[in-house]
């Protein structure tokens, strides 16, 4: 009896581990709880002193927040498989940015997930060393200077002529104020329903905003428009502490003539600059900027591995080859995580919350 006995409470025990990793892992993928209205209306301030348009990620109602004592800044995160994702860099003045950075690892570690920094600069670069994690670099960002932009000259000959085309088209330029969204929000949902069937795509989420009216509400909409008609728009990011405008959403109908994404950056380019912004930024080119030299790291070898024969379906450097057209500054972008087997498993995470609905994850 006596080791039967055993056999079943090593049974018990096995079944106790296995239950209780399956609900750690169950706990990890089921999303935290997205801000309410009233925290983001607390946002409000910080993000009125950003100097990044990322920083407008805060409000696509997909996100948790931790905020510092004083109202200064905080970190928008996410929970996902064994990780606990921050967007971007904290917000905020440096010395709150620092100390949420460590926050961040505490409630990561609270919580049995990994820490993960998605799509961060370079400038809290230090802070991430010391606290013992790893930096690889995900790709560029495109970042276009406003001051001088013009299309006169030589170089300028390409973006002179797809923006007379655009002209020659039909193609008008409006700038949409937040408060006159509402009414043009049925045809911007025909434009994106066309623009996603095209794509056979899905709406994407955290590190992109979705086509959501009360998201949109929040920004001006760039709108291109054929006698009248809209037949492709963006959403405008700003942060005006730091002079830099950015687009989130950018669709197209079936009915934009060629070249009428050229155009509307074209001219979101020249409203910045005649509005007082000093850049624009294009975004990020993923995996592209990575060194593939044979002494170069394991990641970037393997990175630029995944951009070469991943270009057929992702069109990694088509992408920035667009981008590389409006004759921008590249800045880097990075992933940081532990290092060893944590990297590959928290870009997994990351890669499948932004295909993933929050809201319906197991």
């Amino acid at each position: 009896n006596a080791p039967r006995a055993l056999r079943a409470a090593l049974i018990l025990c096995v079944g106790v581990i296995v239950f209780g990793m399956a609900r750690l892992l169950r706990g990890g993928r089921r999303p935290m709880p997205a801000a309410d209205a009233q925290t983001l209306q607390t946002l409000a301030p910080i993000l009125a002193t950003s100097t990044d348009t990322q920083a407008c990620l805060a409000l696509t109602g997909d996100k948790a927040f931790l905020l510092d004592e004083q109202r200064r800044g905080f970190v928008m995160m996410q929970r996902y498989g064994g990780s606990l994702i921050s967007m971007g860099d904290p917000v905020g003045p440096p010395e709150v940015a620092c100390a949420l950075i460590w926050r961040f690892r505490e409630e990561a570690d609270h919580m049995g997930l990994r820490p993960v920094f998605y799509q961060v600069g370079e400038r809290y670069w230090q802070t991430y060393l010391d606290m013992g994690l790893t930096l690889v670099k995900l790709g560029e960002e495109a970042i276009v200077p406003l001051e001088g932009f013009t299309l006169e000259g030589r170089d300028r000959a390409d973006l002179r002529q797809a923006w007379n085309r655009g002209k020659r088209g039909g193609l008008s330029f409006r700038m949409l104020p937040p408060e006159q969204v509402e009414e043009v929000l049925p045809r911007l949902a025909e434009v994106s329903e066309q623009w996603l069937e095209e794509k056979s795509g899905e709406e994407k989420g955290f590190s992109l905003g979705s086509f959501d009216p009360d998201y949109l509400r929040r920004f001006p909409v760039a709108v291109a428009e054929v006698e009248g008609q809209i037949v492709a728009f963006a959403n405008v990011w700003w942060a005006p502490a730091g002079g830099e405008l950015s687009v989130d959403l950018m669709r197209h109908s079936a009915q934009a003539p060629k070249g009428t994404m050229d155009f509307l950056f074209i001219e979101l380019f020249l409203w910045g600059q005649a509005n007082g912004y000093t850049r624009f930024s294009l975004g990020m080119a993923p995996l592209s900027g990575l060194a593939e030299h044979r002494l170069a790291g394991r990641w970037n070898r393997f990175a630029s591995l995944v951009a070469r024969h991943g270009e057929r379906f992702y069109g990694f450097s088509g992408l920035r080859r667009f981008k590389s057209k409006f004759a921008p500054t590249w800045r880097p972008r990075y992933l940081v995580a532990p290092g060893g087997m944590h990297l590959p498993a928290a870009l997994l995470d990351v890669t499948r919350l932004i295909s993933a609905d929050p809201g319906r994850q197991e």
